[in-house]
């Protein structure tokens, strides 16, 4: 029975907008009738004008019929039931034109009759239908919510406003419309006005009492988010965002769309989409191994390798712990008796070649290495015996077992290097270049920038000294950083599998480096208490602008617009064979160990020619 009745109110409504409608083309077809006499009705013909009226009466619904008009086809005062409204009136005018020339002379009706009065009858039923819409969205017009201003004043804002007032338990009610366009300055919708640019974020707050900002442009990058957030945030609101439209199901705005602004929305750019799921079919049925896989970089490799149907996906790392927790997020347990999880050192090279011959992976990810600078340029030692000889050791049992895929995951540092941790990944790279020689398998590495959210990442450390009260320590006013997310960086080793040749460093467009200082800024402006940041200086084996490329290097794009493929050198059989000596880092990274970028290359050579003299 409760059922019953919103269907017979509805059935009743639409019924009534029904009759509304031809009551409304006669008095345009008596109107038109009038005006054609000059507002003498005595001079036409009662018979003829009322023919008219009951051939309307039934043409116009039998149009509106076909079309659905009057059965919840479309929404009142829609752009659709307009179309479909003035389909069916001049399908009406049509007809009757048609009975009119058929009934001969004298006329029913002035031919100009018909196409005026449907033209006066569909104005009318217009202004009716405005008058129904109004009502109904005054009536859920929202009366609490958040003050907000919108950022755009394009579609996605327009979207946005209506999302916001057509629900009347919208957490957010629009105050204010903002817009850098000049050509918008009178815009105003649905009652919401124009209040100026991102120049009058503080007038507008003033003059609004706004608590929230929404930035409604989708396709905004990192820098424009990061322009108006700062005034925004400085004014006392709180910044949100809208999803880019190729990340929504449909394409269009709501007020479920709307979010808190990330840190990633202020890092240089969006995230990069490189399709990996359409090439990564060399993973299906393969035995994949995964070096370093309880890092940031290795264990977000195991969770995405793992969507790809492996045969067998080993997860090799010397940390029990890190194993440990990897499990529990893959899984929802750790069970570390499982041969999954292989627990050993990249620096036994021995137990790496007896490991790989019983368990004969078909594809490694190289992740393990040591990646803190500061701490490498205290410990030289401990970098080369990882990010060398323990990568040497990785591609030894590789090459043991015919591995037909692997990927080293190198760092933007490695391009022409100035300290230990960018030298060691360098000569990793060239090691992986050198196996690549001869071999059956594809050996590449992948370069790419900071990682965000990884262990250790400058935002951890920042997070860490934000939620002591500062200060937040950063090196130099004007140091750049290139960054990128784990996901997006995960995708691109994955792809470079795919894509890459052997030989070859994938390197990763990650758009403009963005100024640490800048990072420290939004994210002390995100927490909303004053704190101060500290310029510490630049350490020893820091650059003040890191490159993606070295000063020798030309990338080629032959596969994907956004990844540049680079030759790596390769050594000679001589340097690799004496790779192993133990007094080589010495000779490297001793009191030499500053010697500029460009010669490191020839640096290299002569290290390794001096241990043989």
């Amino acid at each position: 029975m409760a059922q019953a009745m919103p269907a017979t109110r509805w059935r009743l409504v639409r019924g009534a907008i029904l009759v509304v409608d031809v009551l409304t083309l006669h008095a345009g077809l008596v109107l038109a009738t009038a005006a054609r006499y000059e507002g003498s009705l005595t001079q036409t013909s009662g018979r003829g004008l009322l023919t008219g009226l009951l051939v309307a009466t039934v043409a116009f619904p039998a149009a509106a019929g076909a079309l659905r008009l009057h059965q919840g086809r479309y929404g009142v005062g829609s752009a659709d039931e307009l179309k479909a409204l003035g389909l069916a009136v001049g399908m009406t005018a049509l007809v009757l034109l048609a009975v009119d020339v058929a009934a001969g002379t004298p006329r029913l009706l002035p031919l100009s009759v018909p196409p005026v009065g449907a033209a006066l009858a569909f104005v009318l039923m217009l202004a009716v239908r405005l008058v129904i819409r109004s009502q109904r969205e005054g009536a859920v017009r929202p009366r609490t919510g958040q003050p907000t201003l919108v950022f755009g004043a394009g579609d996605a804002g327009e979207q946005l406003i209506r999302s916001m007032l057509g629900d009347p338990a919208s957490p957010y009610l629009p105050v204010g419309l903002l817009d850098d366009d000049p050509d918008k300055r009178h815009a105003r919708i649905r009652g919401v006005r124009m209040l100026g640019g991102r120049e009058r974020i503080a007038a507008a707050v003033a003059a609004t009492g706004a608590e929230v900002l929404v930035i409604a442009l989708p396709s905004a990058d990192a820098a424009l988010v990061r322009d108006i957030s700062i005034p925004a945030t400085e004014a006392g609101l709180t910044v949100k965002v809208l999803p880019r439209f190729s990340d929504l199901l449909n394409g269009r705005v709501g007020i479920r769309d709307v979010r808190d602004i990330k840190v990633t929305d202020l890092l240089g750019r969006r995230q990069i989409d490189t399709n990996v799921h359409e090439i990564a079919g060399y993973l299906e049925g393969k035995r994949v191994l995964v070096t370093g896989a309880g890092g940031s970089i290795g264990s977000e490799l195991c969770r995405q390798i793992a969507g790809f149907g492996p045969a067998e996906l080993m997860m090799l790392d010397r940390d029990e712990s890190a194993l440990h927790a990897l499990q529990l997020t893959m899984f929802g347990e750790a069970r570390l008796d499982l041969p999954q999880a292989i627990l050993a050192d990249i620096r036994d090279g021995e137990a790496l070649r007896q490991l790989f011959a019983e368990r004969r992976p078909d594809v490694v990810f190289h992740a393990a290495a040591l990646k803190h600078v500061n701490m490498l340029e205290q410990y030289p030692g401990e970098g080369w015996k990882t990010n060398v000889l323990g990568t040497r050791n990785v591609l030894d049992a590789a090459a043991s077992v015919q591995v037909s895929h692997f990927i080293n995951v190198s760092t933007d540092k490695a391009a022409d290097p100035v300290n230990v941790l960018g030298r060691t990944k360098r000569m990793a790279e060239r090691l992986t270049a050198t196996y690549a020689v001869g071999s059956k398998g594809q050996y590449l590495s992948v370069r790419f920038g900071n990682v965000l959210g990884s262990r250790g990442s400058v935002l951890e450390t920042f997070a860490a000294q934000i939620a002591r009260g500062g200060p937040v320590t950063v090196t130099h006013p004007d140091v750049t950083r290139y960054f990128m997310t784990i996901p997006e960086a995960v995708q691109l080793v994955i792809q470079a599998g795919a894509i890459g040749h052997g030989g070859e460093a994938l390197v990763l467009d990650m758009g403009e480096p963005v100024r640490i200082a800048d990072v420290a800024s939004q994210l002390i402006s995100m927490e909303g208490r004053p704190i101060n940041i500290l310029f510490t200086g630049l350490r020893p084996g820091e650059k003040l602008h890191e490159d993606l490329f070295a000063a020798t290097e030309q990338g080629e794009r032959p596969v994907h617009p956004m990844i540049s493929h680079v030759r790596v050198p390769v050594l000679d059989a001589a340097e690799l064979a004496e790779l192993r000596s133990p007094h080589l880092v010495d000779q490297i990274w001793g009191d030499e160990r500053r010697v500029p970028a460009r010669q490191l290359a020839d640096e290299e050579r002569r290290a390794v020619r001096a241990v043989s003299r």
